[in-house]
C-alpha cells in the first residue's frame, strides 16, 4: 500500500506575496498542481496534504481534487511537526509513506517510481532523493558510511565549516516504512538552531536509511523566491519548445515566446517573436502566429494567420486571417476563410464562412452568416444599459462604413446598408436600406 503526503503549510516569506507560495503559477499551472500531477500514475491508496498558512485559500483552490484529504498544521513548527499531524489519518495504514514538498514542482513521475523501487529493493526504513550540487548553500547535507548507507542529515544551519563542504544534499523527498516511522515520530524534538521539529532527524533514529541520487539537480529544485521561480519557468519553456520543434514547429525567436504544457500543435506551424500560448490551445497545421500574439484556451484550425492579436477562449476555422491588432473575445466562433482585420473586436459571436470584417469594427453578441462584408467602423450596439441583445445578419449582406446596428435586430440575406446608417428595425431579404439625417448647411455671414 502507498500513502502520499504533500507538505504545503509554509508561508513562503521570501516570495514577498499575499498568495500562498504553492499557488504561484509556473508555465500556466500552480506549483502544487504540478506536484499533484506527478503522483497520478503512482495510484496511491491515500493522498494527504498538510496545510497551514492561508489554509482556506489553498483548500478552495484544490476543491476539484476530491481524493485529497486536508490536514491542518497549526502552528507551522517544521517538517517533522507537519508529518506528526497525519498520524490520526494513518492509524490503520500499513505500507509506504511518500513525503513530497508542495514547492518542488519539476519532479518527474518516473523518478518517484524509481525511488519506490529502490526503497523496496533495499528493504530500508527510509529512502530519500539526493543530488550533488556545486553550490549546495541552503540545503541539508547527507553523510554516509563506508557501505553507502546514510548515517545522518544535517541541516545547513547546524553544520560546521567542514560539514558544509559536503556537496551531497537532501532533496527533501522521502519514502518511509510507515510502521517504523510512526514508532519514532513523536520522539522528535526541536533541539536545533531554528527550534523546529525536523523530519531529517528521523534518519539517524531509523534502522536503515538509503538515498537515491538524482542525475539532474534541477528536477529537485525547490522554489523559495521569485528568482528561483523564474529559473524553473525558463527550464520548462526550453523543454517545451525543444519538444515541439522536434515535432515540426518553427520558433523564429524561442526565447521571446512562451507556451503552456496544454498547448498542442500540428506540423509546419510558425511562431513569430513575442507570441504566447496560455491554457489549453490546439493549433492546426500550417498556422502562422504572431509576431506579438496571445492565444488563450482556443482552438485554431489549419492555416490560420494571427498577427499582433489576442484570441481568448474561441474557435477559429480553417484559413482565417486575424489582425493586426484584433481582439477575439470568449465564446466566439470564426468560420472558415473569414477575415478579422485590424482593430476589430469580436465578442461572443458566430462569424460565418468567408465573412470579412476588415477594419475598425465591433461585433458583439451577434450571428453573422456566410460571405458578408462588414464595412469599416460598423458597430453592433448590443447593450441597452441593462441587457445585452443579439444582432443577426443573413448571408451575402453588406454594411457600409460607419453603420450602427441597434440590437435586437435581424438583417436579412443579400441586404445592403448604406454608409453612415443607424438601423434599429429588422430588414427583409434583398433590400437596400439607408437611414441617416438630412444634411443641414448654413452659410456664415461675413
Amino acid at each position: 500500500m502507498l500513502a502520499i503526503v504533500i507538505l504545503a503549510a509554509g508561508k513562503g516569506t521570501r516570495m514577498k506575496s499575499d498568495l500562498p507560495k504553492v499557488l504561484h503559477p509556473l508555465a500556466g499551472k500552480s506549483l502544487i498542481e504540478r506536484v499533484l500531477s506527478c503522483t497520478k500514475g503512482l495510484k496511491p491508496d491515500k493522498q494527504l496534504i498538510v496545510i497551514g498558512h492561508q489554509a482556506k485559500v489553498l483548500k478552495e483552490s484544490l476543491k476539484s481534487h476530491t481524493d485529497l484529504e486536508f490536514v491542518l498544521q497549526e502552528p507551522q513548527n517544521g517538517t517533522g511537526h507537519a508529518v506528526q499531524q497525519i498520524i490520526p489519518k494513518l492509524k490503520r495504514f500499513n505500507g509506504e509513506l511518500l513525503v513530497l514538498n508542495g514547492d518542488v514542482p519539476l519532479l518527474k513521475e518516473e523518478t518517484l517510481s524509481s525511488l519506490l523501487k529502490c526503497h523496496k529493493k533495499s528493504n530500508s526504513s527510509v529512502t530519500f532523493l539526493s543530488t550533488s550540487l556545486e553550490s549546495p548553500t541552503g540545503y541539508g547535507r547527507v553523510f554516509t558510511n563506508e557501505s553507502g548507507l546514510v548515517k545522518e542529515i544535517i541541516e545547513e544551519r547546524d553544520c560546521n565549516n567542514e560539514q558544509r563542504k559536503n556537496k551531497l544534499i537532501n532533496a527533501g523527498i522521502y519514502c518511509f516504512n510507515w510502521q517504523q516511522l510512526s514508532e519514532i515520530l513523536n520522539s522528535l524534538t526541536n533541539q536545533n538552531s531554528q527550534k523546529e521539529i525536523y523530519l531529517t532527524d528521523t534518519i539517524s533514529l531509523l534502522r536503515k536509511a538509503s538515498h537515491f541520487e538524482v542525475d539532474d539537480p534541477f528536477e529537485v529544485q525547490g522554489i523559495n523566491d521569485r528568482h528561483q521561480l523564474s529559473e524553473c519557468e525558463v527550464r520548462i519553456q526550453e523543454r517545451l519548445k525543444s519538444f515541439w520543434m522536434r515535432k515540426g514547429v518553427s520558433f523564429i525567436d524561442p526565447s521571446s515566446c512562451s507556451l503552456s504544457e496544454d498547448s498542442r500543435f500540428g506540423i509546419d506551424v510558425v511562431i513569430e517573436p513575442q507570441t504566447h500560448l496560455r491554457g489549453k490551445c490546439n493549433i492546426g497545421n500550417g498556422c502562422h502566429l504572431g509576431p506579438g500574439s496571445t492565444i488563450n484556451n482556443s482552438t485554431l484550425s489549419n492555416n490560420v494567420l494571427a498577427i499582433h492579436s489576442f484570441i481568448n477562449e474561441s474557435t477559429i476555422g480553417e484559413g482565417v486571417s486575424i489582425g493586426p491588432f484584433a481582439h477575439v473575445r470568449p465564446n466566439s466562433k470564426i468560420g472558415d476563410n473569414a477575415k478579422i482585420g485590424n482593430f476589430v473586436e469580436i465578442k461572443q459571436s458566430i462569424i460565418g464562412e468567408g465573412t470579412k470584417i476588415n477594419h475598425l469594427s465591433y461585433i458583439g453578441d451577434s450571428s453573422l452568416g456566410n460571405n458578408i462584408n462588414i464595412g469599416a467602423g460598423t458597430i453592433t450596439a448590443n447593450f441597452d444599459g441593462k441587457n445585452k441583445h443579439q444582432t443577426i445578419i443573413g448571408n451575402h449582406s453588406k454594411t457600409g462604413a460607419n453603420s450602427v446596428l441597434v440590437a435586437p435586430i435581424k438583417i436579412g440575406s443579400n441586404v445592403t446598408i448604406g454608409a453612415g446608417s443607424t438601423i434599429s428595425k429588422d430588414i427583409p431579404d434583398k433590400s437596400l436600406v439607408v437611414e441617416r439625417s438630412k444634411a443641414i448647411i448654413k452659410t456664415r455671414k461675413s
